[in-house]
């Protein structure tokens, strides 16, 4: 804290970051969602993908010690945006992570897409579809952003 106008100006600038922050996580809960009409098998396929990506966005946020927290909100976040409710996200996304997440602790690529997929299958009942060739166009674009 310095004067009041520095202060001010920091606090609105960290609002407006922080506000930044939102929109474009909202555009990518967008593009990361299942489509209506896709099968079980796709929808556990965008559903791991999504989660895979949003783990690791939170790990890249700078969050630090606090990136596993940051995660399991999006990714309840994420969920809500689907229609599904805010109790049943938070438990599919407790019970996927199933405490594999630590504070100041990265996990491994592995860890990150056995947490996609046990979201995937604990929300679908099914394994995400591995012939990816059909995605290989959104597999790109999502590896972009």
């Amino acid at each position: 804290m310095t004067t009041p106008e520095e202060t001010a100006d920091r606090v609105v600038g960290a609002l407006l970051e922080w506000r930044e922050w939102l929109e474009r996580l909202a555009q990518r809960f967008v593009e990361l969602a299942p489509p209506p009409e896709a099968s079980p098998e796709e929808r556990s396929w965008h559903l791991e993908r999504a989660c895979v990506r949003l783990v690791t966005s939170a790990l890249d946020s700078g969050a630090e010690g606090g990136w596993h927290g940051q995660a399991a909100r999006v990714l309840n976040w994420f969920l809500t945006t689907t229609g599904m409710e805010q109790a049943e996200a938070a438990r599919a996304v407790d019970a996927a992570i199933g405490g594999r997440f630590k504070s100041w602790v990265a996990p491994g690529p592995g860890v990150i897409e056995s947490v996609g997929e046990d979201l995937a299958v604990g929300l679908t009942g099914r394994a995400p579809y591995r012939d990816h060739r059909q995605w290989a166009a959104l597999e790109e674009f999502h590896d972009r952003h």
